[in-house]
């Protein structure tokens, strides 16, 4: 699936637009290859909580490690109203940013940029026992709402755009904008984590064990693994979340498929590590972690990501339901998705109205062929 943008083609490139569609005033990115990366930051956030276990006097050197951004004042009072009725709406994504240990994780260069090539809302219901995830393809063609981001620049509006290009223009403030936007429900708070923090995040675990269904092996994310049981480290980890040739078809879809499957052996796996026996390996889990996730400033310390943490925790892996957002091929372009408006309609209302998902919302849409490829080990 080729990522370069042509006038021909219509394809979007790197920076999300296309030949026949691109914001005015904006230019071409250089070109190169982008791959993607999942992380669950909420789980991260879930490990932060067992970081302040026997341990206030490191409160000061893990709040020195966590990146926050003030979403809220960027974005203005021109949103969603909040809902008041105990459920809580968390954008999370996973970045690519080239910057730093990232370069050699990510491959190419570093020009300065980032894109968000995960993008999950998780609502979490009333009560703080279920949760509803769905995943937003970084290939779906958006129209993208005008944002300010956290340094005051406005961006224009943009149309037939990827959606991962908001991120790409205005970081996080235009990433909850467009989320904001498309579904119409209000962002709670914002989570995100990078490449090499979802590496660590993996190697301080102990690694997390995976069933694969077949053999899965992509030379571009550096992946090789047997149809079995297996224990992947950091680097293993990474390549699964990021492959999209190694099994299906290829697309976006099929990624996402491979990665929820992976979010809920991680959260199985995290609930399983004894790590109040050991701390030692609590306090180096605790400052990986903080180092890792760049949250909204309402989350921006230790004692209020544990207080929102302390929440999810009850929360397992079989108490979740995951989705795609509803999605079919672009007619125009098979190598991208565009949204099927009155089945995410049925997504979008359900969740603000803190109800269950119904099943009809996800049926016939897109959704690529790596389902049941890999489960918890």
């Amino acid at each position: 699936m080729s990522a370069e943008s042509t006038p021909e083609s219509g394809i979007p490139g790197e920076d999300g637009t296309t030949g026949r569609h691109r914001a005015k005033g904006s230019r071409r990115k250089p070109r190169g290859r982008r791959k993607g990366l999942l992380i669950m930051a909420w789980t991260a956030a879930g490990i932060v909580v067992l970081g302040g276990t026997g341990a206030g006097y490191l409160y000061f050197k893990l709040n020195g490690n966590i990146k926050s951004v003030d979403i809220d004042s960027a974005l203005g009072t021109d949103r969603p109203t909040k809902v008041d009725n105990g459920s809580e709406n968390i954008l999370v994504l996973g970045s690519d940013t080239r910057a730093g240990s990232n370069k050699k994780l990510g491959g190419g260069v570093d020009d300065g940029s980032a894109r968000s090539d995960t993008a999950m809302i998780v609502h979490v219901y009333e009560g703080h026992k279920k949760a509803s995830v769905v995943s937003i393809p970084r290939d779906t063609i958006i129209e993208r709402p005008e944002c300010t981001d956290t340094k005051g620049v406005t961006h224009d509006a943009a149309s037939g755009v990827m959606f991962n290009s908001a991120y790409s223009t205005g970081g996080a403030a235009c990433a909850v904008k467009t989320v904001e936007t498309l579904s119409g429900i209000r962002m709670d708070h914002y989570l995100e984590v990078d490449f090499s923090g979802f590496e660590k995040i993996i190697d301080e675990l102990g690694g997390v064990q995976v069933t694969t269904t077949k053999n899965i092996k992509d030379d571009d994310s550096h992946l090789n693994l047997k149809a079995g049981t297996h224990t992947l480290d950091g680097e293993q980890a990474l390549g699964l979340v990021r492959t999209r040739h190694g099994v299906g078809d290829g697309s976006d879809l099929g990624r996402i498929q491979l990665q929820q499957a992976f979010i809920k052996a991680l959260i199985n796996q995290v609930k399983h590590v004894n790590l109040f026996g050991d701390p030692t390996k609590l306090y180096d889990l605790a400052n990986t972690a903080t180092k890792a996730v760049t949250t909204d400033s309402d989350l921006g310390s230790v004692n209020k990501l544990m207080s929102f943490a302390t929440g999810l925790k009850g929360i397992s892996s079989s108490d979740m339901t995951m989705v795609t957002m509803p999605v079919q091929y672009d007619p125009a372009d098979p190598n991208r998705v565009i949204i099927k408006e009155t089945q995410a309609k049925q997504v979008w209302t359900a969740l603000e109205n803190d109800r269950a998902i119904p099943k009809a919302a996800t049926e016939g849409t897109a959704k690529g062929d790596a389902d049941g490829v890999v489960s918890a080990g």
